[in-house]
């Protein structure tokens, strides 16, 4: 009978151990009314507990710290470390002693070992040791494989490894809003939700523009002449909770006069996100960039540059307009129009020629026009004929002025 020789026991143990910081204890507190059985005893005994708050005994929160107990969650970016350990458990010396730490994951295999180099030697009851450190960037399955090889004394190489799998999670909820304003401003609205089971301090959410752009954020108010956040003093965000970020992008000069190139520009930018966890656990996520619809200006496109927001009635007022010639290629030989409605009427000549413009070029145009009704009356009647293509552009709700009686005094 053929009999399998037992399996050769390893000379080296490996032990690997997640390093992650304590929480705070938290204690549950039992206690009863005075004119309940056992009286005062249930405060008393809690009053005496080293793990509560002194005075606050009956709101769970301790002034200890817990140990780890479990591997924990891991969250997209944040940084995982793990303490790597290699114990000579035999009665002889182990030479050539290499230890190899690789993570694993759904795209690529990465090498977290601090050295390569092999330990010549190592006693025993002595042992190796290793902190290795990785900022998680993928969310999903990871596998940390540890391998060890060495040779005995009578000059055998051995080798073994093991595996450690684990789940990283997603912290974040980011959904992003875009709004394009009629004076090429872009608006950004970030929708961020804490999806753990744990607060976070938002230590810092900015947005990096592209090079088009230069970028404002509007999520401050001044007060007593000190910038305040809207979201208060304190920046926790609690599980499932949202909040709100506001930022407005307004192209650089050199790229503003160019219209036809601004109008194309769908790559905005990326939000930076850090914040902190627990007892200070850092993590910080880098958005991939954000890309807008591109707005749909058509061939010319017609935006106010100056315009008063209160006009007395029946007396004539000016407004600036902007025309611009968004096509890359074609150059456009322009009529304008004025055509009066119920209540805005236009001073000046109508049907005439405005002259040729060259693509992706614009022209300021000063006119002036009253209102009859009062109140708050829309400014419409513009059209724009092109002459070369026989297409007439239609310009209708440009704007709205408050239209009050010249006796009435507006306040500046």
């Amino acid at each position: 009978m053929e009999v399998n020789p037992p399996k050769q026991e390893h000379l080296l143990a490996l032990k690997v151990m997640r390093l992650t910081k304590p929480t705070l204890f938290t204690n549950i507190p039992v206690t009863c009314e005075e004119k309940d059985l056992p009286g005062d005893l249930f405060n008393q005994l809690m009053k005496d507990d080293p793990s509560t708050v002194n005075g606050a005994e009956i709101l769970m929160l301790g002034e200890m710290l817990t140990l780890p107990q479990n591997f924990g969650n891991i969250f997209l970016g944040e940084t995982f470390s793990s303490y790597i350990s290699v114990h000579n458990d035999s009665n002889q010396v182990v030479k050539d002693i290499l230890v190899k730490a690789d993570l694993q994951t759904s795209s690529q295999r990465l090498n977290l070992s601090a050295s390569s180099a092999a330990v010549a030697e190592l006693k025993p009851d002595c042992c190796i040791d290793d902190v290795i450190h990785h900022e998680v960037k993928e969310i999903g399955t990871h596998i940390l494989v540890c391998a060890v090889s060495y040779t005995t004394q009578d000059g055998e190489k051995m080798y073994f490894r093991k595996f450690f799998k684990f789940q990283v999670l997603k912290p974040l909820d980011v959904k992003t809003k875009f709004y394009n304003a009629e004076t090429d401003e872009v608006f950004l609205e970030a929708q961020i939700q804490n999806i753990t089971t744990s607060p976070m301090f938002m230590e810092k959410v900015s947005l990096e523009p592209s090079i088009m752009y230069n970028v404002t954020e509007l999520n401050s108010v001044t007060q007593a002449g000190e910038c305040v956040s809207t979201f208060g003093s304190r920046g926790y965000l609690q599980p499932m909770d949202t909040r709100q970020y506001l930022y407005c992008l307004k192209p650089k000069k050199e790229f503003a006069e160019k219209a036809g190139i601004i109008k194309g520009v769908t790559v905005i930018g990326k939000l930076d996100i850090v914040w902190k966890t627990n007892l200070g656990e850092r993590g910080r996520l880098q958005t991939s960039q954000l890309q807008r619809m591109a707005p749909g200006y058509g061939d010319v496109r017609l935006s106010l540059e100056a315009i008063p927001d209160t006009v007395n009635l029946e007396e004539p007022f000016h407004i600036t307009c902007k025309i611009t010639n968004c096509s890359s290629e074609r150059m456009m030989d322009l009529v304008l129009e004025m055509c009066n409605t119920n209540s805005i009427h236009w001073c000046g000549i109508s049907g005439r020629q405005l002259g040729k413009l060259h693509p992706s070029s614009s022209l300021c145009l000063a006119l002036t026009l009253l209102s009859s009704v009062q109140g708050l009356q829309s400014v419409s009647g513009l059209r724009l004929t092109d002459t070369f293509l026989k297409r007439t552009y239609e310009y209708d709700d440009i704007a709205q002025v408050c239209v009050v009686s010249a006796a009435v005094e507006v306040e500046a």
